[in-house]
């Protein structure tokens, strides 16, 4: 007997075949932070958390079915940002500033210096020797790393929430105001050049070529043409059942952190009609995202770092899947030996559960990188 093969698509709703809190994405592993996760960042085989009052957590990701902290450094104030610049991790600590923690050795991060701000920082970006913040009331700040000198500013802005930094510009995500466009060709003199208003409360942003994606609290997904930088309109938008408050960018997808609505992913192969793709109803509140290779790690606030999965995309259709009878002996897939003798070849259910011997249904069979859809039929 054959089973039938499908490309993966979001009808798999309305058959039923996907349960209402995950949708072509599977959960992997969790970390326990702490503390409640606000950011991430991702960087070899290390993420780095911004864990609210427990500052910066180190997790050693090499393994991502089997995260583990390897280190810390419980920086004062509240964590809600970090970026990595160098052997630096940059942590957005609210009113205890910007804190520079060196993380050359991972398993023993050790803070070198502060920036004591004016207001609460928010959100931070990172490039060159640089590090620009968002400082909430008080605009954007540019500092230098490991310094931890303030070079430049922006205040004319309201509200800064999130930072993304693309070449020569800065975007800001700007509460209430949208999202503002700054050059920053002169890091000691950042300058307003475009703006553009959002319906929501613009909280993150990421950019990607020649767009920037807003996580727009109530509003979801704003995506919006930078390509003039002094003229930045919305293009396109994508509704989310919750509240956006991070969003990152890998490939033709956007991961929104969708707060107490968990991750959804959003096509934005057409910027002019982005869909949603997949969800995870993470535990916790999903504050912040970031991808590296083929797993998405989210601040899911008290659930800690949680390590997903989409498989929405890459699925591959074959015409020589083949399943045998229960009572045959063990399912297989052929051309390969027995799944649960199999050392590479994992199977999934459409909730992500893995599998041994799979009964008849919808299963994710994943062997060396490559993930197949099949339908197992007596």
């Amino acid at each position: 007997m054959r089973a039938t093969l499908f490309a993966v698509v979001p009808s798999l709703i309305a058959a039923g075949v996907a349960s209402a809190d995950s949708l072509n994405v599977r959960f992997v592993a969790s970390c326990d932070t702490r503390g409640s996760a606000y950011g991430v960042a991702v960087r070899d085989s290390y993420a780095y958390v911004a864990a609210a009052a427990n500052g910066l957590r180190v997790i050693a990701i090499a393994d991502p079915e089997h995260p583990a902290e390897v280190g810390f450094w419980d920086t004062p104030g509240t964590a809600y940002g970090v970026a990595l610049i160098g052997e630096y991790a940059c942590v957005a600590a609210a009113s205890a500033g910007l804190r520079i923690i060196s993380v050359s050795d991972p398993a023993n991060p050790v803070e070198i210096d502060y920036y004591d701000s004016l207001g609460s920082i928010l959100s931070v970006a990172v490039s060159g020797n640089y590090a620009y913040v968002a400082n909430d009331l008080h605009g954007l700040r540019v500092i230098s790393v490991p310094g931890a000198d303030e070079v430049g500013y922006c205040d004319s802005l309201q509200e800064a929430r999130g930072v993304a930094v693309s070449g020569s510009y800065a975007c800001v995500a700007d509460g209430d105001s949208g999202l503002w466009i700054l050059s920053i060709s002169s890091p000691s003199n950042p300058v307003v050049v475009g703006r553009c208003e959002t319906p929501g409360y613009a909280e993150a942003v990421a950019v990607s070529g020649s767009y920037a994606y807003v996580a727009d609290g109530s509003g979801g997904l704003g995506v919006i043409s930078i390509v003039d930088p002094g003229r930045p309109s919305e293009v396109g938008r994508c509704a989310a059942p919750a509240y956006a408050y991070g969003v990152a960018t890998s490939g033709t997808n956007a991961y929104l952190a969708d707060g107490p609505g968990g991750l959804r992913v959003i096509s934005v192969s057409n910027p002019a009609r982005p869909g949603e793709v997949g969800h995870y109803d993470t535990t916790g509140i999903a504050h912040g995202a970031t991808v590296s290779g083929d797993y998405i790690y989210v601040a899911a606030g008290s659930a800690g770092l949680q390590v997903l999965q989409f498989y929405g995309t890459g699925v591959e259709e074959t015409s020589n899947a083949e399943v045998r009878m229960r009572n045959s002996g063990p399912t297989i897939l052929s051309g390969a030996s027995s799944v649960k003798h199999s050392a590479s070849r994992v199977v999934f259910d459409a909730l992500g559960r893995r599998v041994v011997e799979p009964k008849p249904g919808v299963y994710f069979v994943r062997d060396r990188g490559r993930t197949r859809k099949v339908v197992v039929q007596r």
